[in-house]
Formats: C-alpha cells, structure tokens, sequence
C-alpha cells in the first residue's frame, strides 16, 4: 500500500513543491519550506504571505499597509521586493499605505485618497511639486 501511495500521491505533490520552493526563492527566503510559524521573523511572514499570493500567478496584486511593524531597513527591503516582483513577474502592484517614505520607494503612479475622495493622482515627482494641502 505504500509504495502505491508513494507512486501516485507523492509523485503527484513534486510539481507543487517545485512552485512552491521556487515562489520561496522569489521572495528571498530560499530553503525555508520546513519552517515553522513561530520560526519565522516579522520581515519573512511578510514575505511568506507574498508567496502564498503569487502561487496562483496573479496579474495584480494588492499590498495592504505592507512595510507595517517593520523597522526602516525591513521596510525598504519589502519596498525593493514590491518592485523588483513588478518588473521581474510583470504584475501590476496595488499599494496601500499611510507609508510616504514607502510610496516614494514603490510607486510609478499615486492616488491619494480622504473621506473617499482623490486629492492628487500623479507620478512621485508631481507629488514633490504639488501644493495640496491632503499631499
């Protein structure tokens, strides 16, 4: 009964462990598939969770408050990630944050959002020269 289950059920798992190792390396953290939760830091379930979302090989993908809790240089690291999974898998990021240092980083086009209305739509640069008082 084993080997039957070897041959037809593990067999059948490689493909996904395959994805799943390579979606891993995708987010920088090669060799951790053994990883427990609670072996993980604030900075790698962050990318854990990317991970989970680009299994499914979306074409968008919307990050909530991404670089929250983390300190400036895990911050950063998840901004580069951000950008570097845009360009290299070609998806279009949706972010969302209160972050300006992180918009500044990640963005190619803002819209600035209060009480439901957008004050500014525009490139980083036009955001630096912009005289709104909400930017």
């Amino acid at each position: 009964t084993f080997v039957l289950f070897k041959v037809f059920y593990l067999d059948s798992l490689q493909p996904c462990v395959k994805k799943i190792s390579r979606m891993l390396d995708l987010v920088d953290l090669p060799n951790t598939e053994n990883l427990k939760p609670a072996e993980l830091s604030g900075g790698m379930k962050k990318r854990v969770g990317l991970a989970r979302a680009l299994i499914t090989e979306p074409e968008y993908i919307l990050y909530d408050e991404p670089t929250t809790g983390l300190d400036p240089i895990m911050s950063d690291s998840i901004d580069d990630l951000i950008k570097h999974l845009a360009d290299q898998l070609n998806v279009t990021s949706i972010v969302v944050t209160h972050d300006m240092f992180s918009v500044k980083n990640v963005a190619d086009e803002i819209a600035m959002v209060h009480d439901g209305k957008i004050y500014f739509e525009g490139t980083p640069e036009e955001l630096a020269k912009c005289k709104n008082s909400y930017t």
